[in-house]
């Protein structure tokens, strides 16, 4: 959706301007407001014409899980009164892109057909920050469909080394 990322950006940006030294917690913050307002429910609860803004921010500071720095209070408010709730969960991806950028790492979602962990985890980490050059956050999700092998993205790159991926390169291979 670009238009979402399009509105996001300016948020996102300004954010990440006004929390330079201390963008980890920012992240922190702003990963726990984004998952409250992917809600439909409290999307849906914003929306309504006769609930206040102020309504919306007790309801959702009330759910998250820690107080809310100054920093946070003030963006929520900010949101809420543009009537941009829908677009938080872009704009901590959008925050997590640009802090990623400045550290020079990056997120890297491994799909396995089994679980990954500890030393084996480590050391797959390993040789994944030699293959894209650079370090990277890990998220490992079990995806069954793959067989055996695993699917890493980081970014828009892509790095399939799953057996199903091999099989439909043979399918491919044979029928042409």
């Amino acid at each position: 959706m670009a238009e979402l990322a399009t509105i996001a950006r300016p948020y996102a940006e300004a954010l990440f301007e006004t929390s330079r030294g201390d963008a980890a917690a920012t992240q922190g913050w702003l990963d726990a407001l984004a998952a409250a307002c992917a809600t439909p429910q409290l999307l849906q609860f914003a929306a309504d014409p006769k609930v206040q803004g102020s309504e919306v921010f007790r309801l959702l500071t009330s759910v998250l899980p820690q107080a809310l720095p100054d920093r946070g209070a003030n963006f929520l408010r900010t949101v809420i009164d543009n009537g941009r709730l829908a677009v938080m969960p872009e704009v901590a991806a959008q925050f997590r892109d640009l802090a990623n950028a400045q550290s020079g790492r990056s997120d890297a979602q491994i799909y396995s057909a089994f679980p990954i962990e500890g030393a084996e985890l480590a050391q797959l980490k390993t040789v994944l920050e030699k293959r894209f050059g650079r370090q990277l956050e890990t998220q490992v999700h079990i995806d069954p469909e793959l067989i055996g092998g695993v699917r890493v993205v980081v970014g828009d790159e892509v790095l399939d080394t799953s057996v199903r991926a091999r099989l439909q390169q043979m399918k491919v291979a044979l029928t042409a």
